[in-house]
């Protein structure tokens, strides 16, 4: 695939998804990456910012096969992946059958995913790391691309269950939905209250995602840039060498090799959607800080003290050498 064509389609998909959603740029991007990373994506907000309407939006303008989860507190693993049922064949007899779940899908909206139980939330767990669902048993594979985009209220908010550290491992970003500005409330009101609510059309396909994946995984990646995103990676681990002491104050675990992984998965995307061929150090720090927020936990001075992860990460970026 073509540099162009790739930067090309992106464009014209961020103005489509645009059409619909107002501001939240940097979220859109975030999405837009995370599925041509071939990652998963996390979207934290408070309720009424257009979480679920974004995901919608997404799926539309991909043309993607798509279901919706609405995640509760009495929801079941066998509610997302499927379950077996009896059913009678055409001689009268009975057979176990497998019921596919709505995980079974290219793009999957796992809304509110913090208000089922722990145990629910890991049935996840299988299909977004290897693509695959077993259930008694019998594995099925997933059909590409899949993708997962999960939306998660914020932990003070009643009736939320924290996500497990090896569930929130699996998203290759974490995105925070903010408050739209004045401006962009006019235009939300503008499109929403008068008339036809705008739709995005179909642009892509599900090969032409799956071969973009390919191209960004092609992406060359420098040497010392690698360098830098390990660097970046190890600065947040308090047990380092030489930790910076807000890292070893107020971090319990820092980021894992699947969080250098995201980094690096994530500059090539982010390079080539701006018609960039070369992973630059620059692609790196715009990545960094939505592929380690929800992996760099803190402790419990950290949580005590109500420390804001988001800007010791984003310090901590700033402050490690590029060379």
């Amino acid at each position: 695939m073509q540099l162009t064509e790739f930067a090309d389609r992106c464009s014209r998909l961020r103005r489509e998804i645009g059409k619909v959603i107002v501001g939240q740029e940097e979220v859109v991007d975030g999405a837009i990456i995370g599925l041509l990373a071939d990652g998963h994506v996390l979207l934290e907000g408070i309720p009424g910012l257009g979480k679920t309407r974004l995901v919608r939006t997404l799926s539309q303008a991909l043309h993607l096969r798509f279901n919706r989860i609405q995640f509760t507190p009495d929801l079941m693993p066998a509610d997302i992946v499927g379950t077996h049922v009896l059913r009678e064949d055409e001689t009268g007899g009975r057979r176990l059958v497998f019921e596919r779940g709505p995980i079974f899908a290219n793009l999957l909206l796992a809304d509110e995913i913090n208000r089922a139980t722990p145990k629910t939330q890991s049935a996840l767990l299988e299909a977004m790391q290897e693509t695959t669902v077993t259930v008694g048993g019998e594995t099925s594979l997933l059909d590409p691309p899949f993708f997962v985009l999960a939306t998660q209220n914020p932990l003070e908010m009643e009736g939320t269950y924290p996500l497990p550290e090896a569930q929130l491992d699996r998203f290759l970003f974490k995105l925070r939905m903010t408050y739209p500005a004045t401006e962009e409330l006019h235009t939300i009101l503008d499109r929403t209250t008068a008339g036809s609510v705008p739709e995005a059309e179909a642009l892509w396909t599900a090969e032409q995602v799956v071969a973009m994946r390919r191209a960004a995984r092609l992406a060359p990646v420098a040497r010392p840039v690698q360098d830098y995103a390990i660097r970046l990676g190890l600065a947040t681990r308090p047990e380092g060498e030489h930790p910076a002491e807000a890292v070893r104050r107020y971090i319990r675990i820092g980021a894992s090799p699947r969080g250098i992984q995201a980094m690096v998965l994530g500059a090539k995307v982010h390079a080539l959607i701006r018609g960039r061929p070369n992973v630059s150090r620059e692609d790196i720090r715009a990545v960094a800080l939505p592929a380690l927020r929800h992996r760099v936990l803190l402790n419990f001075e950290g949580e005590a003290e109500r420390v804001d992860l988001d800007e010791l990460l984003q310090d901590l970026i700033d402050s490690v050498p590029e060379g």
